[in-house]
């Protein structure tokens, strides 16, 4: 048992991270095992409401793959990947935006608000916040690639944070679906760690969060004391092109290195199955995972 002094001690050893982040952006990507299981959601909710007490300004964008997969798979849908990426046609977008805009955003927004923090659910779609554009799915044939349509999927073209300005500017937490609209009106399902990374950018983030079921980046995956702590933006792209940084790394690689070109300060990837895996990363001395900076 944690004697009073030592409680007292642990919160004495994060003012100076309170300090250092009050008033300031950061930006949760809330996706992975954190999402499914019911205990570390009640976490990261914990986590979320705490820094907002202590004066940080979250915004989160969340993800919701395997409960779009879970409703199609209800109604005898077939789900099909190209190059890791759901092929997705009118009705399976509609889906896709009824789950996430309807089902997952608003079961996070209920989680805060029970909490005592004021949060709001929005889509990419709402008040032109993210224009979309479709987004082609790559396909090796050898050594030749080739583009390949897969319906619905898209890209972040444009982000206006007017919305969030104001949600922000008047206490709000934003909690934003991945969903993006293009010039024609057309509804496209965006991957959340490029909207999260594109949102942390244009607010000029303090810090972009991924949550990710590992713990953060090796230089081999097999040998634990290969843990990268921190990435520079030209190591990762090296890491990248030498295949260091390989598989479903590559986009969260991706993701943090498009925050940090678009304005963010630093992009972190940490473990989001670890109990207050965020708290222990914004107001620890050690942090967690790994952090990519410029």
């Amino acid at each position: 048992m944690f004697s009073a002094e030592d409680k007292a001690s642990v919160l004495i050893e994060a003012l100076p991270y309170i300090q250092k982040f009050y008033g300031k952006t950061i930006v949760v990507k809330y996706g992975g095992n954190a999402m499914v299981s019911d205990t570390l959601k009640e976490k990261v909710m914990e986590d979320i409401a705490l820094l907002k007490y202590v004066g940080v300004r979250p915004v989160i964008i969340h993800g919701g793959g395997p409960e779009i997969t879970g409703f199609l798979k209800k109604v005898g849908k077939q789900t099909s990947f190209v190059s890791g990426l759901r092929v997705t046609d009118e009705e399976t977008v509609e889906i896709a935006e009824m789950v996430l805009d309807g089902k997952v955003n608003s079961e996070i927004v209920n989680l805060l608000n029970h909490r005592g923090v004021k949060a709001v659910g929005i889509s990419g779609k709402d008040a032109g916040l993210i224009r979309a554009k479709k987004k082609l799915a790559t396909v090796y044939d050898g050594d030749d690639a080739k583009k390949v349509d897969i319906g619905y999927v898209g890209e972040v073209e444009e982000v206006d944070t007017g919305l969030l300005d104001d949600l922000i500017d008047h206490d709000y937490i934003p909690v934003i679906a991945p969903i993006g609209v293009d010039e024609e009106g057309a509804s496209y399902n965006i991957n959340a760690d490029y909207v999260a990374a594109e949102i942390a950018g244009a607010l000029h983030a303090e810090k972009l969060l991924l949550l990710t079921d590992i713990e953060g980046v090796y230089k081999d995956y097999h040998d634990k004391d290969t843990f990268i702590s921190t990435l520079h933006q030209a190591e990762a792209r090296e890491y990248i092109k030498t295949g260091i940084i390989e598989g479903g790394m590559i986009p969260k690689i991706e993701a943090c290195l498009k925050a940090l070109d678009a304005g963010a300060v630093k992009a972190h990837i940490i473990d989001g199955r670890l109990a207050h895996s965020i708290l222990l990363e914004v107001l620890t001395p050690q942090g967690i995972g790994t952090q990519v900076v410029r």
